[in-house]
């Protein structure tokens, strides 16, 4: 299938869904209850499409703007996209909302009892991505995750019924140093956004210039640069980790993945001596599972 002759051309939902199997981390493996399973992917539906709004990602013919009743002419205006978006998550709590994707959502939000914030932080970040493209310290960088990837955890904890404000705490973690890994891994496509992720104030105490990281390569600083964030990342996730062993069943399964998959991007980045400029280093599924085993264990 080649063009503008995409499934999500045809329909936006199933598009949108297909984009789950290319995901770094399991969305819904098949392990999980089927009920958890359908309900993470209407989920995921939600936030995959609103990062493909923020990020300029849909598909040709414009049928997901037509849904959300944005005129041809502003299909382009990813800020007033986002904003109608809103709007018809508006909808999925007290009418009947337009894009099939948040119609799929509804039934979720009513049988788990979730709330708008989560999805409402998701919204915020990529409409934040619209207009800040750098982040000068670490802490502007860990208020941006608290938009962009706490959520999902959250909603994780919610759908499976085991949210507490611990594991939430522990949940964050996690997310942030999931969310940290993807930019570690995603420095060239980023800065192919005009976006940058690493903190202005640690690019100052490597010598690294914004010029550096547009190169097929990296240099001794760059590379040191990402060792550090690497770092960063894998001691939240350590101090994440616990979070595993406060569920059990295959919730628990579920989050060692997350955690795993974490630690297996950190060592694939590490691999690759820390240059991430010629394309994201990816782990091994045999690195993958044996991560998922230490974690599992409560090891590393």
């Amino acid at each position: 299938m080649t063009g503008t002759d995409t499934p999500r051309t045809r329909d936006p939902e199933r598009g949108t869904l297909d984009k789950a199997a290319h995901e770094n981390f399991p969305v819904a493996p098949f392990f999980l209850p089927r009920a958890w399973r359908d309900d993470l992917m209407a989920v995921y539906g939600f936030a995959r499409l609103v990062d493909d709004i923020g990020d300029g990602d849909l598909a040709p013919g414009g049928a997901d703007a037509r849904l959300l009743g944005v005129s041809p002419e502003d299909a382009e205006d990813r800020l007033l996209l986002l904003d109608a978006f809103e709007a018809d998550l508006n909808r999925v709590f007290d009418a009947t909302p337009h894009h099939p994707i948040l119609r799929r959502l509804q039934p979720v939000v009513r049988r788990r009892d979730l709330t708008p914030e989560p999805f409402l932080g998701l919204i915020a970040a990529n409409r934040q991505d619209q207009l800040l493209k750098r982040y000068e310290t670490y802490d502007d960088l860990l208020a941006y995750c608290e938009l962009s990837a706490n959520p999902v955890g959250r909603l994780v904890l919610a759908v499976t019924g085991t949210s507490t404000p611990e594991r939430t705490r522990l949940s964050d973690s996690i997310c942030t140093a999931l969310q940290i890994v993807e930019h570690l891994q995603d420095v060239a496509e980023d800065l192919g956004r005009d976006r940058i992720y690493l903190p202005a104030v640690d690019m100052k105490r490597f010598h690294v210039q914004e010029a550096d990281l547009a190169t097929k390569t990296a240099s001794a600083s760059v590379r040191a640069l990402v060792a550090y964030e690497a770092q960063r990342a894998r001691d939240l996730l350590n101090e994440g980790a616990p979070l595993v062993g406060s569920v059990h069943g295959r919730l628990k399964l579920l989050l060692a993945g997350f955690v795993a998959g974490g630690r297996a991007a950190i060592r694939a980045i590490a691999a690759a001596e820390y240059d991430v400029l010629p394309g994201p280093p990816k782990p091994g599924k045999v690195q993958l599972l044996r991560e998922v085993g230490v974690t599992l264990r409560g090891e590393g």
